[in-house]
């Protein structure tokens, strides 16, 4: 299991290192590129036209303002592409939110919450469990752990305000 994350700029890094931290988590295989649909178009193009043949099965799109790459991408090849809008301009990434959600008939992007990441890589595992069982069952497994955190802040909440 391969996917790609591609991220317009460089400067999506630290938002994206979170998702790429639960895709390693998940043991799932990660490339990790810069390449912009506006100042690269032409190696989007390649990239997006080659991936399947490259072995990889989703592509995740990160990208600020104008957020055309995603979109791009997913017009290019037949995998599925999760759009990551990131928050990078002053409109509060909601330029980048709506460039990535509004995508015409025929060329879907799933896309996540401004800088969601973590939502981005959960989504790929979902989508991945599909075809591999290991990922299902481990994503099970996550779902379990979270779900006991929340358990024990309640439990811990509700102990404090009796204290108090």
């Amino acid at each position: 299991m391969k996917i790609a994350i591609v991220m317009g700029s460089d400067s999506d890094f630290p938002i994206v290192e979170k998702g790429l931290k639960i895709l390693n988590d998940f043991g799932v295989e990660v490339d990790v590129r810069v390449i912009s649909a506006h100042r690269t178009p032409f190696m989007a193009l390649d990239f997006a036209q080659n991936a399947e043949a490259n072995g990889y099965e989703l592509i995740i799109g990160a990208a600020g303002k104008a957020a055309h790459l995603p979109g791009v991408l997913a017009g290019c090849t037949p995998l599925p592409v999760i759009g990551l809008p990131i928050k990078a301009s002053e409109l509060d990434g909601m330029d980048a939110l709506l460039a990535i959600v509004q995508m015409p008939p025929g060329v879907p992007v799933a896309t996540v919450a401004i800088n969601s990441s973590e939502n981005a890589a959960l989504l790929a595992v979902q989508i991945l469990s599909v075809k591999y069982d290991e990922l299902r069952i481990k994503f099970k497994k996550y779902k379990e752990e979270m779900a006991l955190k929340v358990i024990e802040k309640d439990i811990k909440l509700n102990e404090k305000l009796k204290n108090n």
